[in-house]
């Protein structure tokens, strides 16, 4: 129960860092969502054996966090979360791709490695992209810079349920747990035959919740549209960001650039 309200807690934490003041943070979210869908474009378009030329997109969301003034532990902590789904996803590549790509001394480096340690690292850019960007706009501000980037608004509206209705429910999954453990007389542990009954009765309380939930929005007036306190203005500044960060994009997708200084330092030609 601790550790479920634990992860509630450290969950609601991009929401309060959402709030700050920065130059970043005052950016309009429209210029921040379309640099990143960019930013995540650009990284998964790299072929399956390409690393090193995916390490200097870094940047971003390393200069993102530092303008944002966000804690990098806290950010580094959520983004390690996705290493082991990413890990899973390319774990077989090695059985499957054992053409020998590199040589380092008497040990073959199979392309299947260097592919998995490839998504591997994308993963890792695109998760840490997107957590900064939650960080530095809040989730309800993504989802409206969304809706008004043409995205059908009902889509919207339907994704920033879903991110608030995964804290409904947390809130009680908390409350089952609680519950068990006060009745489980000391007992570790949860047996397989109170697994599904549980699973059930977590379930029928949140559909309950969620009823009573949009009954509330029902009779305070909702249409369907979620409403922002406030509207940003798509000006020089996001203009300046956007066209920036794009153009470095596409240099650094079209040069590979640890290649480059590699051939610079040693003085060989490409």
């Amino acid at each position: 129960m601790l550790a479920i309200d634990g992860s509630l807690l450290d969950f609601k934490r991009l929401d309060l860092l959402a709030r700050q003041d920065s130059a970043v943070h005052r950016l309009d979210a429209r210029a921040k969502v379309l640099t990143t869908l960019l930013f995540t474009v650009c990284v998964v378009s790299f072929g399956r054996y390409e690393i090193a030329a995916l390490l200097p997109f870094l940047l971003y969301p390393v200069v993102l966090l530092t303008l944002g003034d966000l804690p990098a532990g806290y950010i580094v902590r959520k983004v390690t979360v996705v290493i082991p789904f990413a890990v899973m996803v390319g774990l077989f590549n090695p059985l499957f791709d054992r053409q020998v790509l590199l040589q380092l001394g008497p040990l073959d480096i199979w392309g299947g490695w260097l592919s998995c340690l490839s998504i591997v690292v994308r993963a890792l850019l695109t998760a840490g992209a997107a957590i900064v960007l939650v960080a530095v706009t809040g989730f309800p501000a993504i989802c409206e810079a969304l809706a008004r980037l043409g995205m059908p608004r009902v889509f919207a509206v339907q994704l920033l349920f879903l991110y608030r209705y995964l804290f409904v429910l947390t809130d009680e999954g908390g409350r089952v747990a609680r519950a068990r453990q006060l009745r489980a007389c000391g007992k570790k542990g949860l047996g397989l035959q109170h697994f599904g009954p549980l699973l059930g009765h977590l379930l029928l309380r949140t559909w309950e919740r969620a009823e009573r939930i949009h009954m509330a929005m029902l009779a305070r007036g909702f249409t369907g549209e979620v409403h922002t306190r406030h509207h940003g203005r798509f000006g020089g500044r996001e203009w300046l960001f956007v066209l920036g960060w794009t153009t470095l994009f596409i240099a650094l997708r079209l040069l590979n650039l640890p290649q480059l200084l590699g051939l610079l330092l040693t003085g060989s030609s490409p």
